[in-house]
Parts: C-alpha cells; structure tokens; sequence
C-alpha cells in the first residue's frame, strides 16, 4: 500500500486540530468565578434579567485562541459583538474559536480535494472559500448589528415621548430612563438597563451616558445623547432637552419612511425586467412567432 500523499495528511491533522476547537467553542460555558462576579455586580439593580456571563476564556484553549488570533482582529470582533448586544450565545472567545476552525476546516477539505483532483481552477476556488469562512462570523455579527441599529432607531422616539411625559410628570432624568428601560422591550430598553447599572456601579454619568452612544453607533442617539450631556453641562431644562429630541426623532421616522416608499418603484424595476416581462412577450409573442415560423417552413 502506497503511502499517502503529503496535502491529505495535511488537511487530515487540520481537520483533527479543528474539530476539538470548535466543540470547546459550543460547548464551553461561563466558569464559576465568572457567574459570581456577574451577580456581585447585578445584586441589587432595579434592571430587567439579562443573558448569560460571557465565558473570559481564560483557558488554555482560550490562550491558544487569543494568541493565534491577531490583536487587531481581536479589538474589531469585540466592537462588532458590541454593536450587536453582544448576544449570550456568542462570546468573544467563541467568535474568535470560529474565525479559526471554519477556514481550517475549509482548507483540510480543500487540500484533501486537491489532492485527489490537482487543479489551478480548484485551489483558486479553496483560497477564495477560506477565506470567506474568515469572515463569515463578521458577516453575521455586521448584520445582526444592522438590525439591531435600525429597531434602536425605531424605538427611540416612543422612547423620548414616554421620558418626556415622566419627567414632566416630576420625575428626575434617571428615574424616567429606569421606567423607559423597565417597561420598555427590545435593544433600547436593554441599552438603558445596562447605561443605570455602569452607573449604579459607579462609572461616571458622563462617561455611561457617552458609552451608550458609543455601543450603539445610532446617529440619533448619540445626537439625543450628546444634547443631554450639554444640558447637564449648562444647566437647561432637560425636560424641553427631551421635547425637542422627540419632535426631532418622530420627523426623522416619517422621513426614512417615506424615503423607503419612494425607493419601492426603483427596486421594482429590476424583478420587473428579469422575471415579469420576459414571461409576458413569451405568452403574447410566442403562438405569433410559432405561426410565423411555421408560414415560412411550410413555403
């Protein structure tokens, strides 16, 4: 039996590395030192519950991942995980656990591929393949932040119309976002949640409120935000503050809606085109053309 050829035993000992990481990466779950320090820093809050502690990934294998994956990326995947509500199912350190085994995994089946079937078309095809599962968990993290953006700006009118009522009722700045945040649902309300604990376990009022425009990266909120750390700063009536930011934000919400309708007939235009009118010329032109062609075969 000859031996095997050098590609295969390759991708053979990449696929073997790949599948123990990305079985520690859905299955790993928050040590007990992580678990007791969230609920140290929860105890107490008036918040609404949120997901699981996000696993340090302290571990060797949490090492090994940091260390193979470079600083940069590290720092970008970390902000995309925080436009996105850095959701419980997908910690930093199994995000960077993916970005790893999913283009080992595609270039041990490439090689193996390649071995079997050498080719310049096929190790084109597996260069371009891994290195779109590099960047598959970017994709996914860049579009639930995108979503998660669009209901933010949504929200946040009603949002300002409910402080505003609360406040103009006589309530303080902070006790009108604990009950926007407490009886709100969806990305803002979590937003608001976790801006009152930064602040309940000490961070700054400045700081906490330009952290929440920072994490969200809505341009309206941070303008809301901005105008409400001015007002702290000059002494004005945060109450006409969140009047003004809410007539603003209700004619910004009508406006990107109506520019939506108006995109309605351009983005009809394409499906019209390539699906609906080849479709008619071939039920109105096709017995007429099948008559002319048979006019002309039978003369």
């Amino acid at each position: 039996m000859s031996a095997l050829p050098v590609p295969v035993l390759a991708a053979a000992l990449a696929v073997a590395l790949a599948v123990p990481l990305l079985g520690w990466a859905l299955l790993a779950r928050p040590d007990a030192a992580t678990v007791q320090a969230r609920d140290n820093l929860t105890r107490g809050l008036d918040a609404a519950p949120v997901g699981p502690a996000v696993p340090l990934g302290g571990g060797a294998a949490g090492r090994l991942v940091r260390a193979l994956t470079p600083p940069g990326t590290v720092a970008r995947v970390d902000r995309l995980l925080g436009t996105a509500g850095r959701p419980a199912e997908w910690p930093l350190a199994r995000v960077l656990t993916a970005k790893l085994v999913l283009p080992a995994i595609a270039a041990g089946l490439g090689a193996l591929l390649l071995g079997a079937r050498p080719g310049a078309l096929l190790a084109v095809l597996v260069v371009v393949v891994t290195g779109v599962c590099w960047f598959v968990p970017d994709l996914l993290l860049t579009s639930r932040g995108q979503e998660r953006r669009q209901a933010i700006e949504l929200e946040l009118a009603d949002t300002l119309d409910q402080m505003t009522i609360a406040v103009e009722a006589g309530l303080g700045f902070e006790s009108a976002l604990a009950r926007a945040g407490r009886t709100g649902k969806g990305p803002l309300a979590e937003e608001l949640v976790r801006t009152l604990q930064d602040i309940g376990v000490g961070q700054p009022r400045r700081e906490a409120y330009l952290a929440l425009a920072e994490r969200t990266g809505v341009t309206d909120l941070r303008r809301f935000i901005r105008a409400v750390v001015q007002a702290d700063v000059y002494g004005v009536s945060i109450a006409d503050v969140l009047r003004t930011q809410a007539a603003e934000m209700r004619l910004k919400r009508r406006q990107r809606a109506e520019e939506k309708a108006m995109q309605i007939p351009v983005k009809v235009i394409f499906p019209l085109i390539l699906c609906i009118l080849p479709t008619l010329f071939i039920v109105l032109l096709g017995p007429a053309a099948m008559d002319i062609a048979a006019t002309f075969s039978g003369g």
